[in-house]
């Protein structure tokens, strides 16, 4: 266990987010441009870890969001409850034409030597109108909160999203819980919102309050700031870029106590290498390297960080969360969607070197 990380079992939430839900169209492995039909999962990087906690794990979870008042938010709002996420909204009445709107991401699966596409419908995004203020951050740690998070995602919606992921890092230090922040560095989502150099200066404001990041080589270079070895000049399995970039995190963001990431090997769509990797206290653990069959890769991160957030809150050693995230971010990219549809059973086993032998 890393001391000051995880606050001790108390009433109210184990575990808040704070961020934008999106609807994301999946085609499965056919083109958008020759779609005929599509699939709709509900997402969002900062809300698919708590779906994930409160699914699979079967802790008290809250996302903090925004919600427009119409159909399309009906069907987010139902899938948010039954995935036993309590809402917390800031809402919004769209105008019956042009918005606010519960924003679009659509997702090719790709297949084979064909890559995945992501590309966005982000116009007048509801989670963008969100400003400090919006929600009242004493009321709600007073309940007990132990765990907040949010991420790079929400961050890049609009300067007034970075500074209320601000505000509610400070309520919730102030209130004893732990906090963790996603880089998760989107360039196309951060374009329009002045680039890589803006995204810098925003997420380093950020960090300054966190105490778990998560994040890549790639994230903390393009969106950190933190010097390091080209991405493409090693091996994605390989740790020692991601570890020999904590140093300077940990000089320049004095208040991290953790880092973790996956590392992942690309064989194909379908096929990837699979491990993760964790910092924390001075030392160095890394999972082992599976080869993993890969049926929709689009929240395997956000899987990662939960079962890594849930090996901390309950007091497991950090190899041991990190086996828990691995396993369970490995679980995530065999269903479709960006949510979890495993179980705490078959999580640990994995976790513990279980197989995909057939369970009679």
């Amino acid at each position: 266990m890393v001391h000051g990380v995880g606050t001790p079992h108390r009433g109210g939430l184990d575990f808040l987010s704070l961020g934008g839900v999106v609807i994301r169209l999946d085609p499965g492995i056919v083109p958008f441009r020759k779609a005929r039909e599509c699939r709709i999962h509900v997402s969002g990087g900062e809300y698919n870890v708590a779906a994930d906690l409160a699914d699979c794990f079967g802790l008290r979870t809250a996302i903090a969001t925004a919600m427009v008042d119409y159909p399309l938010g009906e069907l987010v709002d139902e899938r948010i409850r039954a995935m036993g996420v309590r809402p917390i909204y800031r809402r919004f009445a769209h105008d019956g034409v042009r918005g606010p709107n519960i924003a679009t991401v659509y997702g090719d699966r790709g297949f084979g030597v064909r890559a995945p596409v992501v590309f966005y419908n982000r116009a007048d995004e509801a989670a963008a109108r969100l400003v400090p203020g919006d929600f009242d951050w004493a009321a709600i740690f007073a309940e007990g909160v132990r765990w907040f998070h949010s991420g790079g995602i929400f961050a890049a919606l609009s300067s007034e999203t970075a500074a209320l992921i601000i505000e509610g890092m400070v309520a919730a230090h102030a209130a004893g819980a732990t906090v963790s922040f996603d880089l998760n560095y989107r360039q196309k989502i951060w374009a329009p919102e002045g680039g890589q150099a803006r995204a810098q200066a925003v997420m380093a404001r950020i960090v300054e309050h966190v105490d778990v990041l998560v994040g890549n080589e790639e994230d903390l270079q393009e969106g950190l700031g933190i010097p390091g070895p080209a991405v493409a000049a090693t091996s994605g399995l390989d740790p020692s870029a991601f570890l020999g970039m904590i140093e300077a995190v940990v000089a320049r963001f004095p208040s991290v106590k953790v880092v973790a990431t996956t590392l992942r090997e690309v064989r194909s769509a379908n096929r990837h290498a699979w491990s993760a990797v964790a910092w924390a206290d001075g030392a160095a653990h890394v999972a082992p390297t599976m080869e993993l069959e890969v049926y929709d890769r689009v929240g395997g991160g956000d899987g990662f960080a939960a079962g890594f957030f849930y090996g901390l809150l309950t007091g497991a050693d950090v190899a041991a969360a990190l086996r828990l995230g691995w396993a369970h971010g490995a679980l995530v990219a065999t269903f479709p969607g960006d949510t979890t549809m495993a179980t705490l059973e078959q999580v640990q086993a994995l976790a513990a070197g279980g197989s995909a032998r057939i369970q009679r």
